[in-house]
């Protein structure tokens, strides 16, 4: 392939022209780390499957860990919308909980360990403790939270402290959305079903 003809456009308006590079580049990465995994995987590879010069790629991220975190973040915010798509339903608190909670454990399932090779990256993200996981937290929490506090002003749940009560949800449901737990926990027949772990956590918010 003429590596001259699929170079990233540099005459393109900035702002749009940045979006869509960046995108490119985190879509190539994508199926080479999913082809190759993290670890083995160089910045020289992903401007490979992209027909380009690995300066290239170096114009828009620093390094490898720079596009792996980029990577996290858009999956991460994928996991965050759907989260605040749960929160606006037209149903009660009660209902709102169980689908973000389900609809929490279907994506990490579904997203983060469908191949090997996305839980290592996912894996060595979480590992490395990088901010945007802490962020991602605290938005998930936030959104629980107004859900809880919603079911406190309409009677379904006990009153009582929303925020705290959405950080003990979000603790006592961990193994339906953090990839690891996940991963140990799927298929076990001495571990709670999904809906089991969800139903306990649900109604110790009535008690």
């Amino acid at each position: 392939m003429d590596a001259t003809n699929t170079e990233i456009d540099n005459h393109a308006p900035e702002s749009a022209a940045r979006q869509e590079n960046v995108v490119r580049i985190l879509d190539a990465a994508e199926r080479v780390f999913r082809q190759y995994g993290y670890a083995k995987t160089t910045v020289a590879d992903i401007a490979k499957e992209l027909g380009m010069s690995t300066a290239n790629i170096y114009r828009f991220f620093g390094s490898k860990v720079e596009i792996h975190q980029a990577l996290c973040s858009r999956m991460l915010n994928a996991s965050y919308e759907m989260a605040l798509h749960c929160a606006a339903l037209p149903v009660s608190a009660e209902e709102r909980l169980r689908e973000y909670a389900m609809g929490q454990y279907r994506f990490t399932v579904e997203t983060m360990l469908d191949s090997e090779k996305v839980h290592e990256m996912v894996i060595i993200a979480i590992e490395r403790d990088w901010h945007v996981i802490d962020q991602y937290i605290d938005h998930l929490q936030a959104v629980v939270r107004d859900i809880i506090a919603d079911g406190m002003a309409a009677g379904e749940f006990k009153p009582g402290d929303a925020e705290l009560a959405a950080r003990c949800f979000g603790a006592a449901t961990s193994s339906l959305h953090h990839p690891q737990l996940v991963s140990q926990c799927i298929g076990k027949g001495n571990r709670a079903m999904p809906e089991e772990l969800i139903d306990f956590a649900i109604r110790a918010l009535r008690a």
